[in-house]
């Protein structure tokens, strides 16, 4: 920098003495010129700023045509696992839970049903209170603003509730977990509710698409071994935390650059793989605590917290297909 203001100044120097005239007992003058070397180490300091302007203008470049294809490749090789695990556990070569069903006893196989009842229970009340909420304006209107408050607001009633219900004494019959449950699954109803916008068709496909993939690991994690799936806790927690971290970051970052589209890619495609192995993970969770929670326990067990987990996993997939389906992961039709 200081080497081009010496620059500068000598040149407007000679540029005003041959614009005057010069008179005839002209003397010239020595005019002392320093010239200043960078450091030593400068040369390599400006490579690197260049180098991470450089990343960065890639990075916050427009987002190609291929933004997406990575993530589409982890799902589809994903998806070729999870069909070579069906293939592998359905042949019997191991044992798997389904094999060892016909020795549960009754109340075994009586907590595992009700479990899958309010699972499906879940999923009933859930839609129901989406439809209502999309068909009033004033509801709608409340779940579908933006900004932070809204963002906040909408996290802490979803946490919020689904702390209460899973802090609350389970009773049978019908008592105040029960209700909890209603309004939790309530409000996860009016959360989704803004995806209605989507359309009826693309959300009954995924509905069906949803079906097939929870029907499919389901009897993944039925024909493997019991207790196969549950050593991937540690792993799917820390794919879920990057799930979490690239969509919150997703929200700074504009998603038409390439850094956005990435991030948006890991929190659509990569979100879409870390519920589905939690979805195998809490299957055989459940099975598990039918199996080991004691008969004549101080605490009855607990179906409706075990049908929770399974319930979020459901539909966090049905929201990432459903996006998928309209179009917006990299997959709209041109």
């Amino acid at each position: 920098m200081l080497s081009r203001m010496c620059v500068a100044r000598s040149t407007i120097n000679v540029g005003y003495t041959l614009k005057s005239s010069v008179p005839s007992n002209f003397v010239p003058k020595t005019y002392v010129v320093r010239c200043y070397a960078r450091a030593p180490g400068s040369r390599t300091r400006v490579a690197s700023q260049s180098q991470a302007s450089s990343l960065w203008s890639r990075l916050m470049a427009p987002a190609g045509p291929n933004a997406f294809s990575m993530g589409k490749g982890a799902l589809a090789g994903a998806s070729a696992v999870g069909l070579g695990a069906l293939c592998y556990y359905g042949s019997g070569i191991r044992p798997g839970v389904c094999t060892e069903a016909h020795l549960w006893p009754q109340y075994v196989k009586d907590r595992i049903k009700a479990t899958y009842g309010y699972i499906a229970g879940s999923i009933v009340l859930t839609g129901g209170s989406a439809y209502t909420v999309f068909r009033t304006p004033a509801l709608l209107n409340l779940v579908a603003r933006n900004g932070w408050m809204s963002i906040i607001v909408t996290l802490g009633m979803m946490i919020g509730s689904g702390m209460v219900v899973r802090g609350m004494d389970y009773t049978p019959g019908f008592g105040a977990k029960q209700l909890a449950w209603i309004v939790h699954t309530g409000i996860m109803g009016a959360v989704i509710a803004p995806m209605c916008f989507l359309g009826g068709a693309a959300l009954t496909r995924a509905a069906w698409y949803t079906a097939g993939v929870v029907g499919g690991l389901s009897t993944v994690a039925i024909c493997a071994p019991s207790g196969e799936f549950l050593n991937m806790r540690a792993p799917l927690a820390m794919g879920l935390g990057a799930v979490f971290a690239a969509s919150l970051a997703s929200m700074f970052v504009p998603q038409a650059t390439a850094l956005g589209a990435g991030l948006y890619s890991i929190s659509l495609y990569g979100g879409l793989i870390v519920f589905g192995g939690f979805l195998l993970y809490d299957t055989q969770a459940i099975v598990k605590r039918a199996e080991m929670h004691p008969m004549y326990g101080l605490q009855p067990y607990d179906p409706i917290n075990s049908a929770i987990s399974v319930y979020l996993d459901i539909i966090n997939i049905f929201m990432r297909i459903a996006i998928i389906m309209s179009g917006g992961g990299g997959n709209r039709r041109k």
